[in-house]
């Protein structure tokens, strides 16, 4: 008679396949062809496209090919609705936005089984992961709308947004993108993705049956062409986009010197860490959810294992037994565990890079037992090891069921491993050592991480990434901030215009050999420095007559300045009190020469009254030393037992391009709040009147600021401005002297390694109004949100 463990074992699961016949019945009612979504309205098809079904390559409708005037008609009819919809107030949108949720609730199961038809994922994953999310979403934004006068006090919509996503999470990415814009008072031209646009034509049913005004939503479907048009509009206020980084990459350079706000969350080759103390069981089912979860088409996927050398060979030996009884197939049972994939030149993608590992000697798994379908776009669960960190699956956004593992010995080991990549987008961090999480968590670069726990999502918690994972956060309050602008942004005046006087008396000569050189030096690392170059730049007054000499800075001085910041790091180490103890020192020591800074920024610029601007850069100061110890994060609470902790992080090593309008107080209102949340700084001070910031060291050195967290290199504004943009090593640049084009270089070069950007166009801005240059607006450009998802008694 067998043993229970042996009749155990030839227990399989049976077939437990979810109905299309609503599905279907509502695809037959449209005769499986749609028109484009505008003004609440239905177009006649035009270009049609074909959507499949990636499971067996079955066609399930098709698509019109919205033109370029199709896009204006779209824009046009959301500029036209955006004034009504905004006057409609923060209740009337709450009210529509709470119908769509409820709407969303009640077709849950029609909408997750078109998903699942149009996308290849499994139904349990969009039953019970996409819908009850896509729902959160809008109920959780209907209360940002109620709530919006009084918690967004002093902002406005941005306008007309456009939106594209990608086809991974089709429905959800729409409740992402929508949601928080109609929340904030935006109007919305939306394009899904081309292979996956179906749930996006019956949301536009809803929304109809919601009350949504015409004008509001307005839904393009299409190709890339159609993507380009938007972006390139004019009439588009913001642009939300999600999709690859190369892409992401040419968006940010269209939309260059555009004014247009941007945001973008881009791929991802997250780290999955598991520590040697870690409950390796549940790290393995953890380790299934992040990296097999919707096929690995997951942008924050954990598809780089790292696990610590004493565990290593444990925790494989467990992981491969695991994959073995993974079930790929049909994504309509839901029994499965693995979907299709959505197209077959993702397939195809995907067995190349894992060939080009075989190639190169490392180890490929992939579970003996797993059948794969004979239609359809399919590929099995793959582990890979003796992967060099440089390999191309090490360092590629593989964006399929592929995992690669490596090992580690020491915490360290694991932060730098991790980090080791161009992504910044998420990781997970197991271990029972809740001390050793808390420690490891904060060093990850990444916008999310997540301990003991995998891919767990909610409307209030920001998600976003650093690098090259793109910026900007979608969900949570800093999710409502990308669709809404500071009101005092429109009183901002024109950049006023600086003309280089004409010398009247060049720097004369010194009859006395021994006289002591007085150009002012280049401020890098702490200490003075001659220029690379050897040349110097002459500083006349606003009469034309010389004052001084300062350096012209070079490529390479901008190089010495950033290598100096980056050694300075224990600055965004150390605490807030002691970060605000410098500012505040820095004020002091100020106030103290402040008559000598006064009389040079008159001979520099003429002004009447240059004590006025002293005082308020001294008052400035004392701003920004009292917000370094009250920008504090927020702690969440997602239904999960759990917290999840968003932390205001530095974003690192800021290049600053100053006003030439008040020398001093401009360099002091855009340095001290870089530094008071902890990044360090390579400042261009004003171009025209530079002497305020060369001035400015001899302060720093007697107030106990450390050396490289600020860096001055005086010289042109274009050059230096190009040298940081360009720089790798700069993760953010802010240009605010009022040159057009010289912010549009500036966002269109950042675009390589998509760093930061902050710049004021063609406008100046009123830097004694804290309106205008303060608050915590100020102090977003100077920070990134990280979140920490912590559960607890599990």
């Amino acid at each position: 008679m067998p043993t229970i463990n042996e009749i155990l074992k030839t227990m399989d699961y049976g077939p437990a396949p979810e109905g299309t016949k609503e599905a279907q019945a509502w695809l037959e009612q449209r005769s499986r062809t749609f028109g484009l979504f505008i003004d609440n309205t239905w177009s006649e098809p035009g270009e049609l496209f074909a959507s499949t079904n990636p499971a067996d390559g079955k066609q399930l409708a098709e698509l019109t090919q919205a033109t370029s005037d199709d896009v204006e008609r779209a824009v046009q009819a959301a500029r036209r609705a955006q004034p009504g919809w905004q006057a409609l107030g923060g209740h009337g949108r709450a009210r529509v936005l709470y119908a769509i949720a409820r709407l969303m609730q009640k077709h849950a199961r029609l909408f997750a089984v078109l998903e699942t038809l149009d996308n290849g994922k499994t139904i349990r994953e969009t039953r019970d992961a996409d819908l009850p999310l896509v729902a959160r979403h809008f109920y959780y934004h209907a209360g940002w709308a109620q709530l919006q006068d009084e918690e967004f006090a002093g902002h406005r919509a941005v306008g007309v947004v456009g939106q594209i996503v990608p086809w991974n999470f089709p429905l959800l990415m729409l409740a992402w993108k929508i949601a928080p814009a109609l929340a904030a008072g935006n109007t919305v031209v939306f394009k899904p993705a081309e292979f996956t646009s179906l749930t996006a034509m019956l949301f536009a049913e809803i929304c109809v049956q919601a009350g949504v005004p015409a004008g509001v939503v307005n839904i393009v479907t299409g190709d890339g062409r159609v993507g380009e048009a938007i972006v390139k509009h004019e009439g588009i206020d913001k642009l939300a986009f999600t999709g690859s980084t190369e892409v992401g990459r040419l968006i940010r350079e269209a939309t260059a010197g555009s004014g247009k706000k941007l945001s973008l969350e881009l791929g991802g080759k997250s780290p999955f860490i598991v520590f040697e103390d870690a409950d390796l069981d549940a790290a393995v089912e953890g380790l299934v959810d992040s990296i097999w979860f919707n096929q690995g088409q997951v942008c924050c996927a954990g598809s780089r294992l790292l696990v610590q050398e004493s565990v290593e060979q444990r925790f494989l030996a467990k992981l491969r037994a695991r994959m073995d009884h993974l079930r790929l197939g049909s994504p309509l049972d839901k029994s499965m565990d693995i979907g299709a994939l959505v197209d077959p030149v993702q397939r195809q993608r995907i067995a190349a890079l894992v060939d080009s590992a075989r190639a190169e000697g490392c180890t490929v798994y992939q579970p003996a037992g797993c059948e794969i379908p004979a239609d359809g776009s399919w590929f099995p669960p793959t582990l890979i090891t003796g992967a060099s960190t440089a390999a191309a699956v090490s360092q590629a956004e593989i964006f399929g069921p592929v995992l690669v593992a490596m090992s580690f010995r020491t915490p360290a080991e694991a932060v730098q491993l991790a980090n080791n990549t161009v992504y910044g987008l998420a990781s997970c961090v197991w271990t029972e050592n809740i001390s050793l999480a808390l420690d490891v968590a904060p060093q990850i670069k990444a916008g999310v991480v997540w301990i003991n726990t995998a891919n767990q999502f909610d409307a209030a918690c920001g998600f976003g990434g650093y690098r090259e994972s793109g910026y900007g956060r979608e969900g949570g309050r800093e999710g409502m901030y990308e669709y809404l602008v500071p009101v005092s942004e429109d009183a901002r005046p024109a950049a006023p215009v600086v003309e280089k006087s004409k010398a009247k008396a060049a720097p004369a000569a010194s009859a006395d050999p021994f006289a002591i050189d007085r150009t002012a030096k280049l401020y890098i690392g702490g200490k003075q420095a001659r220029p690379d170059g050897a040349y110097s730049r002459a500083v006349h007054g606003a009469d034309g007559k010389f004052i001084a000499e300062v350096g012209e800075g070079n490529r390479k001085d901008i190089r010495n300045a950033v290598e100096a910041a980056h050694k300075a790091a224990g600055w965004t180490k150390a605490t807030a009190p002691n970060r605000a103890q410098v500012l505040y020192y820095i004020a002091e020591n100020l106030a103290a020469r402040g008559e000598e800074f006064a009389a040079r920024i008159g001979a520099m610029t003429g002004a009447k009254n240059p004590e006025k601007e002293v005082q308020a850069s001294i008052e400035r100061l004392f701003y920004w030393a009292a917000w370094a110890d009250k920008y504090d994060g927020l702690a969440h609470q997602p239904p999960m037992h759990g917290i999840t902790v968003a932390l205001n992080e530095a974003i690192g090593v800021i290049g600053v391009v100053c006003p030439n309008e008040n020398p001093l107080l401009g360099l002091i209102s855009l340095v001290a709040p870089a530094i008071a949340v902890g990044n360090r700084v390579v400042v261009v001070p004003s171009e025209a009147h530079p002497l305020s910031a060369t001035d400015l060291y001899q302060v720093f050195d007697t107030s106990d600021l450390p050396g490289g967290v600020v860096n001055i290199v005086t010289g042109s504004a274009d050059e230096l401005a190009r040298t940081l943009a360009s720089h790798a090593d700069v993760d953010a640049v802010w240009r605010h002297d009022g040159s057009a084009e010289g912010c549009a270089e500036v966002e269109r070069l950042s675009a390589a390694s998509l760093k930061r950007t902050w710049t004021g166009g063609a406008k100046g801005r009123d830097w004694y109004s804290t309106a205008q240059a303060g608050g915590r607006a100020v102090l977003a450009h100077a920070s990134q949100v990280k979140n920490i998802w912590i559960p607890y008694g599990v």
